[in-house]
C-alpha cells in the first residue's frame, strides 16, 4: 500500500475505518469516506479510464472536481473519483470510451428543486471566503457560504508549512491546515452564517440565483441580494509533448494527495516552476519521503521566496535555471523527463538536453483566478465583488485581509454605513508585496553566549521571530518601515530558547556559541523526523546556497511540540558555525540525470484542450485554414467542449494563436456559461441521487 504512516508534521496514525471495494474485478481496501483517486492511487492504480480517441490512459489531473480526467464507473455509474467518497463494498471500474447510458429510462418521479435564500452568499470557503463571512455575520447580515470541499479553509487544509506574515493579524508561524481550523471553527459558530460545504456553485442566473451542487448528489437554488466570490484560483497547465500523460498534474493535486489523504503519491518526481507553490510542493515531497529528481524554472531566477529557495536547496534538491521541459515520456504513465537550456527567445536548446527517470511531472507554473462567475454576475448587473485569488493571486496572509476588505466594500455597496480601516488597506498591500531586495548580512563570529543568526536575506513580510523572543531582543529594522523590514538581534541578553529557530516560517534562524577556540555549538530547525538521529553521529552541514561546510558532530536534539520542528545541536569548527543553517536529506545520486538523453521532441503534439484531446497541430492548422479570430469557432474541432468548460485550455490558447502567427489582442475571447461544472440532468431536474446497498454491494 503506497501510504504515509509516518511524517514529520501530520498526525499520519489518525482513527480510520477501512473499507473493502473492488476495482475491475481485483480486490482492494482503502478508509470510509476517502476520496476514491486517494484509495486507488494508495493500492497504485494511477490510470483511471481511457479515452475514445485512441484509447488515450487517463490519470488524475486537477483532484478538484473540474475535469474529467479521474472519471470511473462505480456501480454502473460514471463518477468522477476525485469528489466520490469510498464507501465499503464498490465496484469500481475503468472507463473505455464513451459508458453506455444506463439501461434503466423509467420516468422519473416528480420533484422539485429546493430554493434558499440569504442576503449574501459567499462562493468559496478559502480564507478570503471565510473572513468575508466573518466580517458580514458581526455586521447582522445574513450569509451562505458555498465550498466544494467538505472542510474548509482552501488550499490552506492542503499546507503543512508554516505562514509568513504577521503573527498578530494573520496568524504568521502557524501551519497552514491550523489556520484553515482555527477559520472554520470561527465560521461554524456564527448564527446567521449556513455553511454549504461540499457543495460547489455551479451557476449564476440572471433571476439572482446561483445553483448548487450539494454533496454533488442534489441540485439546489440560493437566491441572494448580493454576492462574493472568493473562489481561488486554479493551476495554469503549459504546453509540451507528453503533458497529457498520468503521472503529470499539478502541485495542488500532489498536494491532496500526499497532506490531506496521506497518499504516497509517487517514488520520484521532477518539478516546473520556482514559484512558491513549486518550492513548497517539493518539499512537501521530501517531507513524504519522495524523492525530487530537480525543479526546471523557464526564467533566469527563482520565482518564489528566496528563503524557499534556500530551503529546497540545501535539502539536496537542484534548481535548474533558465531551463525548461523538452517532452515526458512513457509507456501509458511517467517514466522520464527530458529539459534542456532555453535561448534568449526561451526556445530549448535541444544539444543541453538532460534526461531524468521519474514517475511523476508536477507542474507548478503559474495560478489563474476562478472569477468567472464573479464576470457572469457583474455583466447580469448585480451587487458583486471578488477577493482573496480570485481577484489578485497572492498569500493566504494577505487573503484574508481581501476578503475583509470586500465584505465592507459590498455592505458599503447594499447601503449599510460601513467604515474600512485605512491600517487594513496598507497591510493588504504589505501582505501581497512581491520579494523586495536582498540584503548581504554581516558575518557573525560566535561569542561565549548563544546568539541568533538571520539567513533571510530578501525583503519579505514576515515578523514570527520578532514576537517571540522572551526578551524582545529581535527587531525589524527599519529601512522600509513595515514589515517587509529584516530581523536583527538588538539586545544582549539571548536566553538560548531556541524559540525563533522553531517559529520560523522560513527556517532561516539559527542560533550559534563557542565552546572553546576550535569548536562552537550551533541550533538548526529540522522539519523531519529526527527521532531516529543518535547523539554522536555526523551529519552533513550545509550553508544558506546548500553549499557543503562540514560533517558536524550532533550533540543534542530537541522537539518543540507547539512549532512541530526539531531543533539539532550540532558541534562545529568555530570559524564555519555560523554558516551552518541545514543539513542535507536527500542524497545526491537521486537527482543525476541519466547517461545519456532520451527525448522525442515533438512540440506540435502537446495537447492543448485535455478533455477532448486536441493538439497544438490540430488548432494551429484549423486557425491557419479558416483564419479564425474568435476562440469560440474552436469549438468546431472540439476545443473547449469537454468537461472541464475550457478552464484548462482557454489560458494555453493565446500561446497557439501566437504560434498560428495570429495576435491574441485582435481575436474574441469564448464565452462562458452555465455550467461551470458537470452535473447529471436527472439532479438538475431535482432528483437526489441516493445509494441503497446489500450484501453483495448494492446500487444507485
Amino acid at each position: 500500500m503506497n501510504r504515509i504512516t509516518s511524517h514529520p508534521v501530520l498526525d499520519a496514525r489518525g482513527p480510520r475505518t477501512e473499507a473493502r471495494f473492488a476495482f475491475d474485478g481485483e480486490a482492494m481496501t482503502g478508509y470510509e469516506g476517502e476520496a476514491l483517486s486517494s484509495a486507488l492511487f494508495a493500492n497504485g492504480v494511477k490510470r483511471f479510464s481511457e479515452h475514445r480517441k485512441g484509447g488515450a490512459p487517463q490519470g488524475i489531473f486537477c483532484a478538484n472536481g473540474q475535469c474529467s480526467q479521474c472519471n470511473v464507473l462505480v456501480d454502473g455509474v460514471v463518477r468522477k473519483a476525485c469528489v466520490t467518497g469510498l464507501k465499503a463494498g464498490m465496484d469500481v471500474r475503468t472507463v473505455h470510451g464513451v459508458p453506455a447510458l444506463l439501461t434503466d429510462d423509467d420516468p422519473a418521479p416528480e420533484a422539485r428543486v429546493e430554493t434558499l435564500k440569504t442576503e449574501v452568499l459567499v462562493i468559496g470557503g478559502g480564507p478570503s471566503g471565510l473572513a468575508a463571512a466573518v466580517e458580514l455575520a458581526e455586521r447582522g447580515i445574513d450569509v451562505v457560504i458555498a465550498d466544494d470541499k467538505e472542510t474548509l479553509g482552501g488550499k490552506l487544509v492542503l499546507q503543512t508549512h508554516k505562514f509568513f506574515g504577521s503573527e498578530e493579524d494573520c496568524y504568521a508561524g502557524t501551519r497552514g491546515y491550523e489556520i484553515a481550523a482555527l477559520l472554520e471553527k470561527k465560521v461554524r459558530a456564527l448564527p446567521n452564517v449556513r455553511v454549504l460545504a461540499n457543495s460547489p456553485v455551479v451557476a449564476i442566473f440572471k433571476d439572482r440565483k446561483a445553483g448548487l451542487y450539494i454533496d454533488y448528489r442534489r441540485y439546489m437554488l440560493v437566491e441572494f441580494q448580493a454576492v462574493i466570490v472568493a473562489a481561488g484560483a486554479r493551476e495554469r497547465s503549459i504546453l509540451f509533448p507528453g503533458n497529457d500523460l498520468p503521472g503529470v498534474y499539478g502541485a495542488g493535486a500532489f498536494q491532496t494527495l500526499v497532506n490531506r489523504d496521506l497518499v504516497k503519491a509517487a517514488d520520484k518526481v521532477f518539478v516546473i516552476g520556482s514559484g512558491n507553490v513549486g518550492l513548497i510542493g517539493s518539499y512537501h515531497a521530501l517531507q513524504a519521503g519522495i524523492e525530487v529528481a530537480g525543479i526546471c524554472e523557464i526564467l533566469p531566477k527563482i520565482n518564489g521566496y528566496k528563503v524557499h529557495a534556500d530551503k529546497i536547496v540545501r535539502m539536496g534538491v537542484p534548481v535548474y535555471l533558465s531551463t525548461t521541459v523538452v517532452s515526458v515520456e512513457g509507456d501509458g504513465k511517467v517514466e522520464r523527463v527530458t529539459i534542456a537550456d532555453v535561448d534568449e527567445g526561451y526556445r530549448p536548446i535541444l544539444a543541453t538536453a538532460r534526461t531524468f527517470a521519474v514517475d511523476t511531472v508536477l507542474v507548478a507554473t503559474g495560478l489563474s483566478p476562478c472569477d468567472e462567475l464573479y464576470r457572469q454576475a457583474i455583466a447580469f448587473g448585480f451587487t458583486a465583488v471578488k477577493a482573496g485569488d480570485a481577484e489578485e493571486i497572492a498569500e493566504a496572509s494577505s487573503a484574508m485581509f481581501g476578503g475583509r476588505i470586500a465584505a465592507l466594500s459590498l455592505a458599503r455597496m447594499m447601503g449599510r454605513k460601513v467604515e474600512i480601516d485605512r491600517e487594513w488597506l496598507d497591510k493588504r498591500e504589505v501582505l501581497k508585496s512581491k520579494p523586495g531586495d536582498v540584503i548581504a548580512r554581516d558575518r557573525v563570529e560566535p561569542g561565549d553566549s548563544w546568539r541568533p543568526v538571520f539567513f533571510c536575506t530578501e525583503e519579505i513580510p514576515c515578523n514570527p521571530c520578532t514576537t517571540v523572543c522572551p526578551t524582545a531582543s529581535i527587531k525589524l529594522r527599519p529601512r522600509k518601515g513595515s514589515l517587509l523590514d529584516l530581523p536583527y538581534f538588538e539586545g544582549s541578553n539571548c536566553k538560548g530558547c531556541s524559540a525563533c529557530v522553531a517559529a520560523c516560517p522560513g527556517l532561516a534562524v539559527s542560533l550559534v556559541r563557542r565552546v572553546d577556540a576550535d569548536f562552537a555549538e550551533v541550533r538548526i530547525p529540522f522539519e523531519f523526523d529526527a527521532s531516529g538521529y543518535d547523539l554522536g553521529v555526523r551529519l552533513p552541514a550545509l550553508d544558506q546556497d546548500g553549499r557543503f561546510v562540514e560533517d558536524a558532530e550532533l550533540v543534542d536534539k530537541k522537539y518543540y511540540k507547539k512549532y512541530r520542528t526539531w531543533v539539532l545541536t550540532l558541534r562545529a569548527r568555530t570559524e564555519s558555525a555560523a554558516r551552518i543553517i541545514g543539513v542535507r536529506v536527500q542524497d545526491e545520486a537521486v537527482t543525476r540525470a541519466l547517461p545519456e538523453p532520451r527525448y522525442e521532441y515533438l512540440p506540435d503534439d502537446a495537447i492543448v484542450c485535455r478533455c477532448e484531446r486536441v493538439s497544438v497541430g490540430d488548432i494551429v492548422d484549423f486557425i491557419k485554414e479558416n483564419e479564425i479570430r474568435d476562440v469560440n469557432q474552436l469549438k468546431t474541432i472540439r476545443v473547449g467542449m469537454g468537461a472541464c468548460g475550457s478552464k484548462t485550455c482557454s489560458t494555453l490558447l493565446p500561446q497557439v494563436f501566437r504560434k498560428a502567427g495570429v495576435d491574441p489582442a485582435d481575436t474574441t475571447s469564448g464565452t462562458v456559461r452555465p455550467l461551470t461544472l458537470e452535473a447529471p440532468m436527472g439532479e438538475l431536474a431535482g432528483r437526489v441521487t441516493t445509494t441503497e446497498r446489500d450484501d453483495n454491494g448494492g446500487r444507485e
